[in-house]
This record gives structure tokens, sequence and C-alpha cells, in this order.
């Protein structure tokens, strides 16, 4: 009960802090904000370990940071080569390709009405087909190495991309459109100097979805057939033997590393889009 008491003012301590902090001048700075996410996170998992120790919930059911921790120190070996064939290999390839498939497909549907009214119907439909469905057949198709992970993380983010380059690409104002058939701009000008421009908030909150999704697709792709690596097969057997310390080791990495990604994402866009009223200081 005072691992519980003390977690709890903790927290709220912490809480009243983070409030002063964010308010402060400080605290709109580029430190500031790195020091009120990380003294969030800090106070989460103070919490975390005092309502397990306090509430005295099972390992076996959820252990706390203080279980979690030394088990990621001690794993690292393992840990690492499910994060290279998970991450690196299964999502990251499959997010590049994705992207690229997207970007490309965007551009062709803005420029041609009859893909408009085919391609994304077809879209839609490939993206409202349930993964736990698609990822067997894929496998099949595909074998159980990387490659069919990749093809699992290219359908999941294809289609989210490909609606928000769409967007961007027609968001495009009215009037900048008439200046540049004043001015007799072929379409490669126009789309290099007015709608790619314009595209670009649309396109980076559309890799900032598919960042997470491309992780989700890759580690569930491999529940349904992967090699003896890989976090979607350390999940399911570890669950097997009620080795939950390690399936949330496990889950730590996989949520580090999309946040990672969503971070690097996030810092593309600011140097990309520095224009943008979103990025303005």
């Amino acid at each position: 009960m005072i691992w519980l008491v003390g977690a709890v003012l903790v927290w709220l301590g912490a809480w009243a802090l983070n409030v002063r902090l964010a308010a402060s001048a400080f605290g709109r700075t580029r430190a500031g904000r790195l020091a009120v996410a990380t003294l969030f996170g800090i106070t989460l998992l103070v919490l975390w370990e005092g309502l397990v120790r306090g509430l005295a919930v099972s390992p076996i059911i959820l252990p706390g940071p203080s279980v979690i921790g030394p088990k990621i120190a001690a794993s690292l070996p393992t840990l690492w080569a499910d994060f290279v064939q998970t991450v690196v290999k299964g999502a990251l390839s499959g997010f590049a390709i994705g992207t690229a498939a997207a970007f490309v497909a965007a551009i062709a549907i803005d420029r041609s009405p009859f893909l408009q009214k085919g391609l994304l119907p077809i879209g839609n439909f490939v993206s409202a087909l349930p993964i736990v469905g698609l990822a067997p057949v894929l496998v099949m198709w595909f074998g159980f190495d990387w490659h069919s992970k990749a093809a699992v993380v290219v359908v999941m983010v294809f289609f989210p991309l490909l609606v928000n380059m769409v967007a961007g690409l027609q968001a495009t104002d009215p009037l900048h459109r008439d200046l540049m058939a004043t001015y007799s701009a072929s379409y490669p000008q126009r789309l290099m100097k007015l709608r790619l421009p314009a595209a670009m908030p649309f396109f980076f909150n559309g890799l900032k979805i598919a960042a997470t999704l491309a992780l989700i697709g890759a580690i569930v792709a491999e529940f349904f057939g992967s090699p003896i690596v890989g976090m979607g097969f350390r999940i399911s057997t570890e669950v097997g033997r009620l080795g939950l310390d390690m399936v949330w080791a496990t889950i730590a990495v996989a949520a580090l590393s999309g946040s990672a990604l969503y971070g690097l994402i996030a810092l593309i866009e600011s140097r990309v889009t520095f224009w943008h009223p979103s990025q303005r200081k």
C-alpha cells in the first residue's frame, strides 16, 4: 500500500511540475518540450511500478518496469536480432515501397480523372481487408522470411498515404492555379512549383499514420509464419510459455522503434514544410 500511495503522490507532484514547466517560457523551447515529455514518461513508469507493487500484481499478469528493464538489458542480442528482422527488413522496406508506390499513384490519379474514379475505390476495398485474413495469404505467396512481412506493410500503408497525397494535390488555392495558367505553366511546372509543395503537409500526415501501421503490420504478419526470429515470433513464443517479461520487453522495443520513426518523420517534416503555419514558431 505504501508503494501505491507513494506512486500517486509522485504522479501528482510531477503533474503539477509539468503544468508549470509547460506554461513557462522554458517550456516553449525545444529543450523544454523534451523535458516535459521525459518527465511525463518517467512519472508514468513510476505510477506503473507503484500500482503493480501496491496491488501485489503477479509478474505473470503484469510485470513492472523494474522487471522489464533488466530483461531488456539481459536480452539485448535477441532483441537486436528481432529488431533487425521485423523493423529494418520487414517494416522499413515495406514502408519505403508503399510510400513510393502511393506517391506515384497519387500523381497519376491527380493527372487522370479515370484513375481517380477507378483506382481510389479499389484502394479503399483493399484497405478494408482484415489484416489477419490477408497476412496468411501473403505469407504463402512470398514465403516465411521478411518479404511477406514487407508485402503486408505495403498493403497497410499504401491507401492512407494515397488518400492524403491526393487530397494534398487538390488542396491548392484556385487563385494560385489561375495564376499558373495565366503564366502558361506546363503540368510539370505546376506540379513541382505549386501542387507538390501544397501537398507536403498532407503527405507527412500520411507518413506519420503509416509509420505506426507499418510496425503493426510487420509484427502481426509474423504471427502467421516466420523464421525463428522477429518480434511477432518472439511474442507468440513467449506467451506460450508465460514469459511475460520477455513479451513486455519486446513490446517496449517495438514502441520505442515506432516512436523513433515517428519522431524522425516529424523532424524531416519541420525541415521540408518550414513555411507552413503549423511549423512556424
